[in-house]
């Protein structure tokens, strides 16, 4: 459908901006979540725009799931979601870690790319369960992962690189020296891909379009809604906001400082509820040039994500390579407008291939590989 397509490549286009901050601007550090008090505000309203990328991202793969579900058996499904979840996390573990951080590190790290890889090997074994307890366990994990955030095994303990992997952020200590970093603990991850799938029916050429805008739009304020709610409150759902002195605008930052890490029932209250209403947007501008042209990069996800972090790569050698270090060991722009800068004028130059390639992935059904990219 043209409308995911068109929302994935959304969040794609957004991820290039946070992309480009680490590549040119990583010498700033982030916290997650942002520091309220510290971070630069223009930063900070980035990094909150990005925050829609992996849990919508997650929750597609689960809808796609479904719609590949349908004209194909459990068993076609199962293998498919096996296969692609495992080529997933072996481009994290074998590509990008390397190719983002260095061949030379002792560190692997496990982030989104493997993290929706170990999504879709687990739901592989999910979808024989009736599509109202698949819905049921996800809201579960979803909404009540939080209760096992005072859950810390240390390192030592039997169970703590299972944790690690589920719930608990840390390292993982590896043969030969090397060592695991969880950045994507897939508990709540994997709550999200079975809702995705639980409402993949949403999508069927059955239902018309205008029913399917209304339950978008119908999710998403209920989402948006609870989340005011469940924040206010100041209890539940991620760690406590605060008010800082005669700073609204610092107050309200720190009101919308969310944990990611693994993402907190309101951080995917937020970004979720964002995600449905662009999703019922961009079905209603379906024939627009605009949604046409995000689709391209939603046809062609993994080899957008691949190619834009290799040409980035590329560019950072080059200009450490000319011009050396020039914050401590590494090269960087001297202001966020700068990463801006470089965002748009990005954006064409990688559409081009990543259109070139969408076309040619989707003339070519033939070759088999080409799915999974």
């Amino acid at each position: 459908m043209q409308s995911i397509d068109a929302l994935r490549g959304f969040v794609m286009v957004l991820m290039l901006l946070d992309h480009l901050r680490e590549t040119w601007f990583l010498h700033v550090a982030v916290l997650d979540p942002i520091d309220a008090k510290t971070a630069l505000p223009a930063l900070y309203l980035a990094r909150l725009a990005v925050s829609l990328c992996a849990p919508v991202f997650v929750a597609l793969t689960g809808v796609s799931a479904y719609l590949y579900s349908i004209r194909h058996t459990l068993a076609e499904t199962r293998s498919f979601l096996l296969k692609r979840g495992f080529v997933l996390t072996a481009l994290e573990v074998f590509f990008l870690s390397e190719l983002y951080w260095g061949v030379a590190s002792p560190t692997i790290w496990l982030q989104v790319i493997w993290c929706i890889g170990l999504c879709m090997i687990v739901l592989a074994a999910l979808i024989a369960l009736p599509r109202r307890a698949l819905l049921g366990l996800g809201l579960l994990i979803v909404c009540g992962h939080n209760l096992l955030d005072a859950i810390h095994l240390r390192p030592d303990q039997p169970l703590f690189p299972v944790w690690a992997m589920l719930h608990q952020r840390d390292v993982i200590a590896l043969p030969f020296g090397l060592v695991a970093k969880t950045t994507y603990p897939v508990l709540p991850w994997i709550g999200l891909i079975a809702l995705g799938y639980g409402i993949g029916p949403w999508f069927l050429p059955v239902v018309a379009a205008r029913t399917r805008m209304r339950r978008l739009v119908g999710i998403g304020v209920a989402m948006l809604v609870a989340f005011v709610l469940i924040r206010l409150a100041n209890s539940y759902g991620d760690a406590p906001w605060f008010v800082v002195a005669d700073d609204p605008m610092r107050t309200a930052m720190s009101f919308f400082a969310l944990t990611k890490y693994p993402p907190s029932l309101l951080f995917l209250l937020l970004t979720l509820g964002c995600g449905a209403l662009l999703l019922a947007l961009f079905e209603r501008l379906n024939d627009g040039k605009l949604v046409a042209a995000l689709a391209v990069f939603g046809g062609a996800p993994m080899f957008f994500y691949l190619f834009h972090l290799t040409v980035l790569r590329l560019l950072y050698h080059a200009a450490f390579a000319l011009w050396g270090a020039t914050h401590g060991e590494t090269f960087g722009v001297a202001s966020y407008g700068w990463v801006v800068v470089w965002y748009l004028c990005l954006i064409i130059p990688l559409y081009l291939p990543t259109a070139w390639f969408s076309r040619f992935k989707a003339s070519r059904r033939d070759i088999a590989w080409l799915k999974y990219l």
